[in-house]
């Protein structure tokens, strides 16, 4: 018995033990939950001592080639609040100072609650209300500020552009949304980032790092000072600034040019694939899209039938035509299909099966200088013909367009050229499989013979067109275009520094060059001629089946030791030499020469006051 007694007692005592250790594990587990796991909790248990605020850095500045700031940062107030901490107040009176609708307040209260458009809330973090109040609104929230419990006010900074120009390469910041939130977690609701241009694909570069100041709450939440006299906090770091390639003085000149126009004018530095000027048209006031304005001006933009947000100068493709010839001349001299001194006749055109192309007159039979000089249609033409068709070189006419594809995508057309803006689109270079499904493997040059004038499927960017000058001017070789020059205390991307060589050999770009110089001694480019510089150049008239021809026009300066090619680009503005060729003209003696001379400032005043939109040429 008094074993059993002893046995029972034992018993006790370990279960009791027992109940102890698992009763302190789980108040282990617990503690470890709310204070390591549970970030809800450790923010309810830091505000009631402290409160966190964070300090945002200064975005970068954006600087042109020649040292003009272009882009800087000037005050700005957003509204915050900590929700746990709001009390009953007089909402009126609120909404009345930030010229708001209880409506509005309301809702901006559940969407700040709401965790699937705001990730990671919570009612001890503080939280954006409303941002970027102008001095008026700021003052007036200020002086009435301690009636509003739970709200403060935060100082940052908004964009101020110095120039109404190059909105397209600039861009724009603008409130971050759910998808950024989720991506990075830099940011919160309410912070900014850029949204297009440099200030979108130079972001984490501009943004600089937050920084968070520590202040000290009393038992009733009253700020009481820095926490320990601020020897926690830590100072936002800035954002780095960059250096544009763009010059914005033949910037401005361009965008003048370009009114009440559709179109772009790209010029490129041959030896360093920076961008000098970036025309997209219709444009707009970078000005117009900061602040509180930015959603209201943002939805007016997009719906101008013209549409100014979208930059033609990257992101539009066209079919190049007769700038194309130069990349085809350069493909038939590599493949040996024609010399320096092969002829081609030109009856006015090229027979078709079903007739012959237009072109117009000029000494036949020619060479490729001549063919280039005139922009002879039928000269092109043939060249396809026997590359393609000719069984000499390829056993199929597959294969031989392979090798045509592939010497053309060397020249960067089909892909995207890498330039540093966000949207570039790639164009279209057609390959043999583009043909052998509808035609069941059975075409030949005859079948896609509008390609050999750059019609057709080929679709390229302005941006493409200038970047083939390019590489004309270099002969042989392009850097990847890019629109910023340096940014700071940062060495350049080697994609924007090194040479990217094409597939044809240096030896045949000096012939190509011979032609573009001569299509503006005595050719087709002749309204492109400067006086003492020997400016080279190629005109296009694109066929467009939707109303009016396009005009084009590429070129470059001066013949030896180029310093600047380009590529202008007109909707529906008919011949290549009516338009884009004059403008093409002026852009380049504003660049080489500083100034406009004043037998080229009646075509100036011709250029300004033209007016070419779809609405008035069909």
């Amino acid at each position: 018995m008094e074993n059993n007694t002893k046995y029972n007692l034992s018993n006790r005592r370990y279960v009791l033990i027992s109940a102890i250790i698992v009763v302190t594990i789980v108040f282990i587990i617990r503690l470890f939950y709310l204070q390591v796991i549970d970030s809800d909790y450790k923010a309810k248990a830091n505000n009631n001592a402290f409160l966190n605020k964070t300090l945002y850095p200064s975005r970068g500045l954006i600087y042109d080639r020649n040292g003009k700031l272009l882009v800087f940062n000037q005050p700005a107030y957003d509204v915050m609040l900590i929700m746990r901490e709001i009390q009953p107040f007089d909402t009126t009176d609120f909404c009345n100072i930030l010229g708001i609708t209880k409506d509005i307040f309301v809702k901006r209260i559940e969407e700040i609650k709401n965790r699937k458009l705001n990730p990671g809330y919570s009612s001890y973090v503080p939280q954006t209300f409303m941002n970027q109040l102008s001095e008026k609104e700021y003052g007036a929230l200020q002086e009435k500020l301690y009636k509003f419990p739970g709200f403060y006010i935060q100082n940052t900074t908004i964009r101020k552009y110095e120039f109404p120009y190059a909105a397209h390469v600039l861009g724009s910041v603008g409130e971050v949304n759910r998808k950024d939130m989720e991506e990075d977690s830099y940011y919160v609701r309410g912070d900014n980032s850029g949204r297009t241009g440099v200030e979108r694909s130079y972001e984490t570069v501009l943004r600089g790092e937050k920084g968070v100041e520590i202040l000290l709450r009393d038992a009733h939440g009253r700020i009481k000072g820095r926490y320990e006299e601020g020897i926690h906090d830590v100072s936002p770091v800035s954002g780095k600034s960059l250096t544009l390639s763009i010059d914005m003085d033949l910037q401005a000149y361009g965008e003048e040019l370009m009114q009440n126009k559709l179109g772009a004018i790209v010029m490129i530095e041959p030896t360093t694939g920076e961008v000098l000027c970036m025309v997209s048209s219709p444009t707009f006031d970078p000005g117009i899209l900061v602040g509180r304005q930015r959603g209201k001006n943002h939805k007016l933009l997009e719906t101008d039938p013209n549409n100014p947000l979208y930059g033609r100068a990257y992101m539009a493709a066209y079919p190049p035509g007769s700038t194309f010839k130069p990349a085809q001349g350069l493909v038939f001299l590599q493949e040996g299909v024609i010399n320096s001194q092969t002829l081609y006749t030109c009856a006015h055109g090229y027979p078709f099966r079903n007739g012959k192309p237009a072109c117009h007159w000029h000494p036949s039979p020619t060479n490729l200088v001549g063919a280039i000089a005139t922009s002879c249609n039928a000269y092109f033409c043939w060249g396809l013909r026997d590359l393609l068709d000719s069984r000499k070189r390829y056993p199929n006419v597959q294969e031989a367009f392979e090798v045509w594809k592939n010497h053309i995508v060397s020249m960067g057309y089909g892909y995207r050229l890498g330039i540093d803006l966000p949207g570039e689109n790639r164009g279209f270079i057609p390959s043999s499989k583009t043909y052998d499904k509808p035609y069941k493997k059975r075409w030949n040059s005859s079948t896609i013979i509008s390609i050999a004038i750059g019609q057709g499927e080929i679709q390229t960017t302005p941006l493409q067109i200038c970047n083939l000058a390019t590489t004309i001017a270099n002969r042989g070789y392009f850097i990847t275009p890019h629109v910023v020059k340096e940014v700071q205390d940062t060495p350049m991307d080697t994609l924007y520094t090194n040479k990217r060589y094409t597939s044809v050999e240096k030896r045949h770009y000096d012939l190509t060059a011979e032609g573009m110089r001569m299509a503006v001694v005595a050719g087709t480019c002749r309204g492109a001629a400067l006086p003492d510089i020997e400016v080279c150049g190629k005109t296009g008239t694109v066929e467009n089946p939707g109303g009016k021809d396009h005009s084009a026009f590429m070129g470059f300066a001066p013949y030896d030791k180029p310093q600047v090619a380009i590529s202008v680009f007109i909707q529906n503005a008919g011949f290549g030499a009516t338009y884009a060729v004059p403008i093409g003209k002026l852009m380049l003696e504003k660049y080489l020469k500083g100034t406009i001379s004043e037998e080229s400032q009646y075509t100036e005043q011709y250029i300004k006051n033209a007016v070419i939109t779809p609405t008035n040429v069909y």
